[in-house]
């Protein structure tokens, strides 16, 4: 019992300082900025994030597909919504394995192939965007060394990921635990290392993370302030390079610490607009990912509910669901 609470109550008292912190020291210029926003780009930012959220999909069903899955795109894209929904109140992205369950319940999939699914998807996301922050760094000239190394380890490591997957099919082993972890290597692999795979998901990837940058951008354009686009890029790429330790629920608070960093380090950007912009372009996303999970919730019906304490129970009460 003890080890639950830890778990959740700790992340979150996190999240809540850092943000309460920094909302405290912006308050003043929060409240006149509200005053003079540009509404026009908040609904362009909202626009921005809907059409990310259905490449999404479209890539979670393209993942599925190459798992012998047919999945529609609506169904994908509501799996996502609703995962990522748990991860803004659940820490340690503990609301990803729902997806596994909501796929065995609908599709009567494994749950290593859901789980393997989630990999596929994972590693496209974060090489994809260490490779746009490895571009940013050629255009922005003042930033900490650090950024260099944040950018290039999940690069390497990505790199040798996808080296190990040519490799899988020369190992083999007759112990059961080795045995699930090779087939989930070989799912894996299935999904993601075809030219037709590597395409779609590559260039998925690409076009997924220009628009969340975008959304940032349009934030920007709605308090009619101007910061250098590949500034941007790179404060994104931080942000979510740190969100992806997860250490509070949805990255809040270390998502918008990451991105004032970059801005003030990298650009000289004043702290006050620096966090600012980056409380509003978080805001917006989980507000929209907010909504999309409740509405997906719905579009399931009753059984996700008990489904989503399953996930989360066999997580933190320290139990494994099966894998088959």
């Amino acid at each position: 019992m003890y080890r639950k609470i830890s778990t959740i109550i700790i992340p979150t008292l996190i999240a809540a300082g850092i943000l309460g912190y920094m909302l405290y020291s912006i308050w003043d210029d929060l409240l006149i900025a509200i005053q003079h926003i540009i509404l026009l780009y908040f609904v362009i930012a909202v626009a921005i994030c809907l059409c990310a959220w259905w490449l999404r999909g479209w890539r979670y069903h393209t993942i599925l597909n190459s798992l012998n899955y047919n999945v529609g795109i609506t169904v994908s894209t509501a799996c996502i919504f609703v995962s990522q929904t748990v991860n803004l109140v659940i820490p340690a992205r503990l609301g990803d394995f729902v997806r596994a369950f909501i796929l065995k319940h609908e599709f009567n999939t494994t749950y290593s192939e859901g789980v393997s699914s989630l990999i596929v998807e994972r590693v496209f996301d974060i090489v994809t965007v260490a490779l746009l922050g490895a571009v940013s760094l050629l255009f922005v000239l003042d930033a900490p060394e650090w950024f260099t190394t944040l950018i290039i380890v999940p690069l390497a490591g990505g790199a040798i990921f996808f080296v190990f997957l040519l490799l899988v099919g020369k190992f083999s082993s007759e112990n059961k635990y080795i045995i699930i972890i090779l087939n989930m290597l070989h799912e894996i692999k299935r999904a993601s290392l075809s030219i037709m795979s590597v395409s779609a998901l590559g260039t998925s990837s690409i076009i997924i993370w220009l628009l969340d940058i975008l959304v940032c951008y349009a934030v920007i354009l709605m308090f009619n302030e101007q910061i250098p686009f590949a500034l941007i890029v790179l404060a994104i790429v931080i942000g979510n390079l740190v969100k992806a330790v997860p250490l509070t629920p949805g990255g809040m608070g270390t998502y918008e610490a990451a991105l004032v960093a970059t801005f003030c380090l990298a650009g000289g950007v004043s702290a006050p607009l620096a966090i600012l912009i980056a409380v509003i372009d978080h805001l917006i996303k989980n507000l929209v990912t907010l909504a999309g999970g409740i509405v997906s919730i719905y579009y399931f019906g009753s059984w996700v509910i008990p489904s989503i304490k399953t996930a989360l129970n066999s997580k933190l009460g320290g139990g494994e669901p099966p894998v088959g």
